[in-house]
């Protein structure tokens, strides 16, 4: 048996594992366009703000391939899959043959059609490499405007600002963490930003990118205001990147469409993690959900069924967990559930920066918000997971001394036996 996976991210390392569970010898290969090995990507925030060093990023040891019997092709690219003769043409013209194919490619970032976008000075942060163009601005940069008050546009922020960089986030909806998170959530941390000295701009968007000699030199929005600068941070959003199964049989709707064991409607080949569209435990229908641990476990998932086990994926739901400066947040589920079936209850203080909110629907959880004290975040992501009736002990969710004491012992049982 020939495996071939193609992108070297967490999927691709959940699929290594899996098929080692189910089988030890047949050799694996994976191919990935960039030249480093499975690394981080939450943390490379931490490394452009100098929080961490480069080396920390890397989470499997230096032989882990080696021990697991993996032939790495780094810095190559797989241009075309071909199905019909089991093979995908690689970048350097080799024919690289398949019995199982795994395809975890990620997502890439959405790069609008702005007037003065083409050329220098305009960044993206999902990779390392990213990282390492960003760190070169250090220094010399003075202000930097990034596009997008989502997770990863005030995380880049963030980063920069730690770095002595003036920064303006321009953010088109009404408030920053808009998908994630609520409205008072976003609150919070919007005000909380804007007092640590950044610039937020709400319900604007970008319009151009003004140059001068070939450099950025300021940007106008839609209001038509201008914001000096020396660079650019597009940070709208990534979308599953299925530029390679364009053009086959394999079936896309926004990612790479899957059934219930990882495959995809070509007999023999998966998808995982970004690209793909699994099921939503909450929604009832596929969608892409581009989750880190969600993408180890599906692609652990199919590997084990790329290796034969035939084990069912039961499905992901949204979960964020991220930091700004020193206020942590948890989004889980059903953060801004839309209809009238929906009863949320929540707790705000505000002059301590602190909320919690969950969501029900027939005494179902089905979303929490934690701002400012997350604790008990994996108890409440378990009662989602396992679709618990919470009706005895609803009232106990948004107490400070909530815990596993408060849930009824068959509860408490279930969670503790259900694998993820």
């Amino acid at each position: 048996m020939e495996y071939v996976i193609i992108g070297s991210g967490v999927a691709a390392i959940g699929a290594v594992e899996g098929i080692r569970q189910w089988d030890a010898t047949s050799p694996i290969t994976i191919v990935s366009a960039e030249p480093y090995k499975v690394y981080g990507r939450p943390l490379i925030s931490h490394l452009l703000a100098g929080k961490i060093r480069e080396a920390d990023i890397f989470y499997r040891s230096d032989n882990y391939y080696d021990l697991k019997g993996v032939k790495l092709l780094l810095g190559t690219r797989a241009v075309q899959i071909l199905p019909d003769k089991r093979k995908v043409a690689l970048s350097d013209g080799r024919m690289l043959p398949f019995d199982r194919l795994l395809i975890a490619t990620g997502g890439i970032p959405f790069m609008p059609p702005l007037p003065g976008r083409d050329g220098p000075d305009v960044y993206t942060f999902t990779t390392l490499d990213d990282v390492r163009k960003l760190e070169a601005l250090i220094g010399k940069a003075k202000k930097i405007v990034v596009i997008g008050g989502g997770l990863i546009g005030l995380k880049v922020s963030e980063s920069l600002h730690d770095r002595g960089i003036r920064v303006t986030v321009v953010e088109l909806a009404d408030r920053i963490l808009s998908t994630a998170f609520d409205p008072i959530a976003g609150e919070i941390i919007g005000k909380h930003l804007t007092e640590m000295g950044m610039e937020i701009i709400l319900q604007n968007s970008v319009t151009e990118i003004v140059r001068e000699n070939g450099h950025i030199r300021a940007v106008i929005m839609s209001d038509g205001t201008r914001r000096d600068c020396e660079a650019v941070v597009i940070a709208i959003g990534v979308v599953p990147d299925i530029s390679l199964v364009e053009g086959t049989e394999i079936k896309t709707n926004r990612g790479i469409l899957t059934d219930d064991f990882m495959e995809t409607s070509v007999s023999g080949i998966y998808a995982a993690g970004d690209v793909a569209e699994v099921y939503d435990l909450l929604l009832g229908q596929r969608r892409v959900t581009p989750i880190w641990p969600a993408a180890y476990l599906q692609g652990q998932y199919a590997g084990s069924n790329m290796a034969g086990a035939k084990i069912a994926y039961r499905g992901s739901i949204p979960m964020n967990s991220i930091e700004f400066y020193g206020i942590p947040t948890v989004s889980i589920g059903l953060s801004n559930p839309a209809g009238e079936n929906y009863e949320v209850r929540h707790v705000y203080l505000p002059e301590k920066k602190l909320y919690r909110k969950i969501v029900l629907k027939d005494n179902i959880l089905m979303g929490a918000v934690l701002v400012g004290r997350i604790q008990r975040a994996g108890i409440l992501t378990g009662l989602i997971l396992n679709r618990i009736d919470c009706g005895s002990f609803q009232e106990e969710l948004l107490k400070d001394d909530f815990g596993l004491i408060n849930l009824p012992v068959e509860v408490r049982k279930k969670m503790l036996t259900t694998n993820p």
